[in-house]
């Protein structure tokens, strides 16, 4: 494990492989688990106050969901994540020829709003462990991902380069450098 800023890093987010293989897991990850996306507080605000541009984006299942739960639900420990649809996939989950896709996203890239997704989702498989005094990420390995895994072992593709954008969109791009040079230190 190493420190940027306050941030700890364990060793597997830079020594993973990971690719993301959509025609393989179908997205999965939106679909299965036991609960919906964690959001960060100010994410649940946003999906409550953007919920009229995004209802074009969402199935009727979705909405029908989202009107009966809320835009977003409490888990068990009164933090903030996506309704789900029958306790299964997420309330805002689009399928396009049989894979998940997030129709938060997909009004995101139509222009409708200009919040890309939950950062968790954004990040994964990174989850991020809030904690005093550091935040930690962690690799979540999940069965349903061993696609993702395989193509990343034969593309060559560092989880942490896999979800780039994310980081930077999280701590910034001068963290993200530093992150970086730990990794090619830790080679």
């Amino acid at each position: 494990m190493f420190i940027i800023d306050n941030v700890l890093v364990t060793d597997e987010v830079i020594k993973a492989q990971f690719a993301c293989n959509l025609s393989a897991c179908k997205g999965a990850c939106c679909v299965e688990g036991d609960g919906g996306a964690p959001l960060r507080r100010e994410e649940a605000e946003l999906l409550e106050s953007m919920l009229p541009q995004l209802e074009p984006y969402l199935r009727k299942e979705g909405l029908e969901a989202i009107d009966a739960q809320g835009s977003w639900v409490e888990d068990e420990d009164g933090e903030p994540e996506t309704p789900l649809v029958e306790g299964r996939e997420c309330a805002y989950v689009t399928f396009e020829g049989g894979i998940a896709k997030c129709g938060i996203e997909k009004a995101w890239e139509h222009g409708a709003i200009d919040f890309q997704k939950p950062l968790s989702c954004h990040l994964y498989p990174i989850r991020v462990q809030p904690g005093q005094p550091y935040e930690v990420l962690r690799y979540h390995r999940w069965d349903i991902c061993s696609p993702a895994c395989q193509r990343g072992e034969a593309e060559r593709i560092p989880l942490y380069k896999f979800v780039k954008d994310a980081l930077i969109r999280a701590y910034g791009e001068e963290w993200y450098d530093l992150l970086e040079e730990a990794a090619r230190s830790k080679r």
